[in-house]
């Protein structure tokens, strides 16, 4: 069995006003640099756990757990493993908008 890749979705396409990624890794150390977006972004972990900074705090985030990360506010995280990181990323916009910061 092939596990689940992540997957982009924009809203825009399937008649939606938010964005989804299904984000899903096994790898340790894993995850998208510094970065903010005009709107909030959700994060629904599904399994596994990974280390999210949102601003100037850092938050474990584990199976079962949401978090946000306000509109404007940069954001990063990583995922710590030994599990796979299965989440939802939602983003409040029909299409992405991402400033890189790092």
């Amino acid at each position: 069995m092939t596990a689940p890749a992540t997957r982009d979705v924009e809203g825009y396409e399937v008649g939606s006003s938010v964005s989804v990624i299904r984000e899903y890794t096994t790898e340790p150390g894993t995850g998208p640099r510094l970065h903010r977006h005009p709107y909030p972004e959700t994060f629904v972990v599904q399994r596994g756990r990974a280390l999210f900074t949102i601003g100037s705090e850092q938050r474990e985030g584990v199976a079962g757990d949401v978090l946000v990360a306000p509109a404007n506010v940069p954001h990063k995280f990583v995922a710590l493993g030994p599990e796979p990181y299965e989440a939802v990323h939602i983003h409040e916009n029909d299409r992405f908008v991402t400033e890189w910061l790092e």
